[in-house]
């Protein structure tokens, strides 16, 4: 494609040794260069590389684009913000694959991946071609990606989405992060429908403030970007959202909503409950645990029906899902205690987990988990709280220290524990941890792993380590046994 062309869409602010060159990949690493690539310069929170041109260059770069001028003999675009200008130039260099596919976002603090992959079940049981991007990674056709992050990079993004069409796909599950919305990646994307799960406590370390925070998910539903908003009543953004919107939908089950919940009984394998969806009444079957996943069974609901697909498939869909990896996973029993792992790695997220597992507890409710490096200090507090209020033994070891030491991470959490309970121990292997829980737990009782839910690492210093909660469970029982 000619840079004339990939460039049409951007506001241009100046333009050096202009050269209409042919353009083979775009790019914003400079050790993906090869040859005939469009580089795009992009200041980001660690480092800047506008000061990677000459590395570009010398690579196979024809071309760049920048916010500022550069020494460079390469024909040079500059436009005021790269980050919005590598979305646009993405878009188009893979010939606007979004306007082929039906997307539906999925923005929330707690409950994305859930709800993208019952809507998965949903959609496919109505008989279309599915999609889904997400923390669990990508996934059409017979195609299963790594996850790299939760939202990828425009540039990574749109390829795979034109990969998608090429591949037959009608709907794409879309788990949109409020960093993506804030970082600018999908300002061009058109959404059937998004859905809001709720907001809480999460990412201060990079938004600062919850408001900011709110903002950034906000943006989603904004009426160019989404034709219909599925919002969380219960939630007092969702709420406010709505005031935002051209067309909206609401579910909840504490407010009046359009779709609701009633007779809800929750058992250790399953959840049933009565669905007003649209004033239809439909008895639902979920083989999952936890209010919260009701939530997310409404909202993938009346989603559906707002995209047209059929109210049986929406009913066989919900029960044809049976669980959805290291989201409140039961693992196995072990000695009369029933294991579970989980993501929740939020002060929102844990406390729902801990009062649904509560209510099933014929014995202790032991509480083993750890927070994330170099992330959001404020949540060390608030997850000892939480452990201490609704669990009988608190276990506290490593999640992912990243570049932070472990033992520091964890006095952060033990520091607030100790002021709230003595019944807790801190462990910073992570595996000794749960060999340490595996020991003491007796029938009766259950054992939550949170925090890193279906991880198959543990980034320490930089590097990932393999490393599953599942896995390693699985391995110790066999070993015990």
């Amino acid at each position: 494609m000619k840079l004339s062309e990939i460039i049409k869409e951007l506001d241009v602010i100046q333009t050096f040794h202009f050269e209409d060159k042919d353009i083979l990949n775009i790019t914003s690493n400079s050790n993906c260069v090869f040859g005939n690539d469009l580089f795009i310069c992009i200041e980001g929170t660690k480092q800047d590389s506008h000061e990677y041109v000459f590395k570009a260059q010398q690579t196979g770069a024809v071309a760049i684009i920048t916010q500022k001028k550069v020494d460079t003999t390469l024909p040079q675009i500059v436009v005021e913000n790269t980050r919005i200008a590598m979305e646009k130039v993405a878009r188009t260099f893979y010939r606007y694959p979004d306007e082929k596919l039906n997307i539906i976002g999925i923005t929330g603090t707690n409950g994305k991946t859930t709800t993208s992959f019952m809507l998965k079940s949903i959609l496919e049981t109505a008989g279309k071609k599915v999609g889904v991007i997400g923390t669990l990674g990508i996934f059409y056709s017979n195609v299963e990606i790594e996850p790299i992050l939760t939202t990828p990079d425009p540039i990574y993004l749109y390829k795979t989405l034109n990969d998608m069409v090429e591949c037959g796909i009608e709907y794409v599950i879309m788990e949109v992060s409020a960093h993506a919305l804030a970082l600018s990646k999908v300002n061009s994307l058109k959404f059937q429908a998004s859905i809001f799960t709720n907001c809480t406590h999460d990412h201060l370390d990079f938004f600062k403030n919850i408001q900011a925070y709110k903002s950034a998910k906000t943006k989603l539903f904004l009426p160019y970007r989404t034709q219909i908003a599925i919002l969380n009543f219960d939630d007092e953004l969702g709420r406010e959202i709505a005031g935002k919107c051209d067309k909206f939908l609401s579910y909840g089950v504490e407010n009046p909503s359009d779709t609701f919940a009633i007779d809800i009984v929750e058992k250790i394998d399953k959840t049933i409950y009565v669905l007003n969806l649209l004033d239809e009444i439909y008895q639902i079957e979920l083989s999952f645990l936890a209010l919260h996943n009701v939530y997310n069974s409404m909202s993938v609901a009346l989603c559906a029906k707002a995209l047209g697909i059929d109210s049986d498939s929406i009913v066989k869909g919900l029960k044809n899902i049976k669980s959805v990896d290291g989201r409140l996973q039961k693992v196995c029993e072990y000695k009369g205690c029933n294991i579970f792992v989980d993501y929740a790695h939020t002060p929102d997220g844990l406390e729902k987990t801990l009062i649904s597992l509560r209510k099933h507890c014929k014995g202790k409710l032991y509480c083993l988990f750890g927070c994330g490096g170099d992330r959001d200090k404020q949540k060390r507090p608030l997850m000892a709280e939480i452990s201490a209020k609704y669990s009988d033994f608190s276990i506290i070891t490593t999640d992912n220290p990243r570049y932070e030491d472990p033992n520091e991470i964890i006095e952060d959490i033990e520091i607030r524990l100790q002021e709230l309970t003595d019944e807790y121990i801190a462990i910073t292997d992570r595996e000794d941890a749960l060999v340490y829980a595996l020991n003491v737990v007796q029938q009766g009782d259950i054992l939550l792993i949170a925090g890193k839910g279906a991880e198959c690492y543990q980034e320490i210093c930089g590097v990932k380590h393999i490393f599953n909660d599942v896995a390693t469970i699985n391995k110790l029982i066999g070993k015990m046994n």
